[in-house]
């Protein structure tokens, strides 16, 4: 069947009660390797920041920016300002968003481990080539390929990770690829932190050691098992049903296994699932792909970990002050991604969405008060000031660390049938990835231009976006992932766009 023709849009049965398993050590194991793929991500967040302020690096490559913030009396939102270091860090994003799409394909058609592992090959290549620069082209050459292994990188992993968990922790479980991403971030930090004082060489070894987690996804993508949705979905039902009862742990997963197999059908008749996401009755997951990675990104944390030593050099911070500061920032969104797993499958997504969304709000507006109030164009913030807005970027950055950090990813991965899971997932990479795209490559500009409003900017977003989770997004907890069109035919909005099963079938 064509992509543009219809198809029942999930299952006919609801049979979540009937699943049998429990959480074995191998989906454990498995899930906690497979999410190695997002310590790319997060080390290349952190670690782009604290480059990007070292000596050393700026007078190799970025001469012009080296002048400029060693002039003494330069504007404290402006010194950083420039599009080539900009494109720096940004085109890595670019990169991605476009091997996204490539990977979807790939995901569907050899499975989720065969992105897992061309994106760890990729990102060591970049790893190397950015080690080893002795030129501007060769730097951004080496960006590329690191955007092309989280490209693969982040179109895979969560949904291996859906795919693998149980349902009653499959919020917990897909959550380790935030976790990792942000122990990838504070660990970039803190070799940031050590490198820096090798000068002028230390930021090769920063660059280098991005192939360490790279090693890491290639070698277990290689060990890892194919999930069961996966195996079903390529013809191999017999392979696909032992490796869910392996690990289920027991060999009474009739239900689940039917639910993946009817799911399976269905994907197997749609020849062109790009094609086909854009029909109607898939319009919920759309919007959804398309909205929660877009608002994730414009809460402004990317902005924070990307220019962290920047933007405290900008307010008045010495050189080890603000990187020991970005440091900071990273521990703590790394502890509270522990938070978020910890409740997510009690409390749901919704409220950790909404809740968190209030206390960045809250948080951003402090913040630009204090600068607008405190912080002149070239003068320094007091001691005292200076640790109150560490403090409630801290706040900010666990609140993100809690609710859309994680969930950003999380929901997404979770909500697509199976026959469009793959074209979803990448839509969900490729625009997130777009929008880091635009506020890495916009940020220091906006930063000179908006000035302490920049943060109001970002608090006028997670105002948008908190009202968006209120009205539109139902509750996904405890839903198995190949039942969750049920959800879309029961919210007070969606079902009166999304069709009635009865309807479907009678076409």
């Amino acid at each position: 069947m064509a992509g543009g023709s219809f198809a029942p849009t999930g299952l006919a049965k609801e049979r979540a009660e009937q699943y049998k398993g429990r959480v074995t050590a191998y989906v454990i194991i498995a899930c906690i390797v497979a999410a190695v793929g997002g310590a790319l991500f997060g080390y290349d967040i952190g670690i782009s920041g604290g480059v990007t302020s070292m000596d050393g690096f700026l007078e190799k490559f970025f001469p012009v920016v080296y002048r400029q913030k060693r002039h003494a009396h330069e504007n404290n939102y402006c010194k950083y300002n420039n599009q080539g270091l900009a494109s720096f860090t940004s085109s890595l994003y670019l990169a991605g968003m476009v091997s996204s799409i490539v990977a979807s394909t790939i995901t569907r058609k050899y499975g989720r481990r065969g992105s897992i592992i061309c994106g760890g090959i990729s990102f060591m290549i970049g790893a190397t080539l950015d080690a080893s620069a002795v030129n501007l082209p060769m730097l951004i050459l080496g960006r590329i390929m690191l955007g092309v292994g989280i490209g693969f990188g982040n179109q895979a992993v969560p949904l291996y990770l859906s795919e693998m968990a149980p349902t009653h922790l499959r919020g917990g479980l897909n959550m380790m690829f935030q976790l990792a991403t942000t122990i990838g971030i504070f660990t970039a930090n803190m070799i940031n932190y050590g490198t820096e004082k090798l000068r002028p060489w230390g930021w090769r070894l920063s660059l280098g050691l991005a192939a360490v987690p790279a090693i890491l996804m290639t070698i277990g993508g290689i060990f890892l098992p194919e999930t069961p949705n996966s195996l079903i979905e390529r013809g191999l039902k017999e392979k696909g049903q032992k490796v869910l009862e392996k690990i289920r742990g027991t060999s009474d997963v009739h239900a689940e296994l039917l639910d993946i197999i009817d799911a399976s059908d269905l994907a197997n008749s749609i020849k062109h699932p790009f094609r086909n996401i854009l029909e109607k009755r898939n319009r919920p997951q759309l919007v959804m792909a398309i909205f929660m990675p877009t608002f994730q990104i414009l809460t402004g944390i990317n902005s924070i970990l990307f220019y962290a030593p920047v933007l405290f050099q900008s307010m008045g911070f010495g050189r080890n002050a603000s990187l020991y500061s970005s440091a900071l920032t990273g521990a703590v969104l790394a502890s509270s991604t522990f938070i978020s797993i910890a409740i997510v499958d009690r409390w749901g997504r919704r409220a950790l969405l909404i809740g968190g969304g209030i206390q960045m709000i809250v948080c951003q507006v402090i913040v630009a008060i204090i600068l607008g109030l405190k912080l002149s164009s070239d003068g320094g913030l007091s001691k005292s000031f200076s640790i109150l807005v560490v403090v409630i970027i801290c706040f900010f950055v666990a609140a993100f660390g809690w609710s859309w950090g994680p969930l950003g990813w999380t929901v997404p991965s979770e909500i697509f049938p199976l026959e469009t899971r793959s074209a979803g997932q990448s839509i969900t990479v490729a625009v997130n990835l777009f929008f880091t795209f635009i506020i890495g490559q916009s940020f220091l500009s906006l930063l000179c231009a908006f000035k302490f409003g920049i943060f109001l900017f970002f608090a006028g977003w997670i105002t948008i976006m908190t009202i968006f989770v209120y009205l539109f997004l139902p509750e996904t907890k405890g839903v198995p992932i190949e039942e969750m069109i049920f959800l879309w035919k029961k919210h007070w909005f969606w079902k009166r766009i999304v069709p009635r099963y009865s309807e479907a079938e009678g076409e």
